[in-house]
């Protein structure tokens, strides 16, 4: 079973997309803030990490560009899923190794879990 680690801090979307996660036969692994998650990042060794960008702790960017420099996580594929639309959070993100970046508001459920998916597959 693949592991996903979410770092997201609203609780309701954790929990509202860890069962679709669940439902779809991952194993979701929740982080409410970037200390937590790049910690569990560590530990775990997910398949696959969903980063939020605005964290309490540290920041979703920090987290990314920290794992990135860890040799022994640097190679987990990231998705960025945020509500951060500007050019600069996108570009910034990419530059430092996501594999993909997501805004919240332009996908649902069905949508989140078919890009979770593909990514899975590379």
């Amino acid at each position: 079973m693949k592991t996903i680690l979410f770092i997201e801090d609203e609780s309701a979307l954790q929990k509202t997309f860890g069962e679709k996660l669940s439902q779809e036969g991952y194993k979701p692994i929740s982080a409410l803030d970037g200390e937590i998650g790049l910690k569990l990042a560590k530990e775990k060794k997910p398949d696959l990490i969903l980063l939020d960008l605005i964290l309490p702790k540290i920041h979703g960017l920090d987290v990314l560009k920290k794992i990135k420099e860890d040799e022994e996580i640097k190679n987990i594929p990231i998705i960025v899923l945020t509500n951060l639309e500007g050019i600069e959070e996108i570009e910034k993100a990419m530059e430092l190794g996501a594999n993909a970046y997501l805004v919240k508001a332009n996908y649902n459920l069905e949508e989140l879990a078919e890009k979770v998916k593909k990514a899975l597959e590379i």
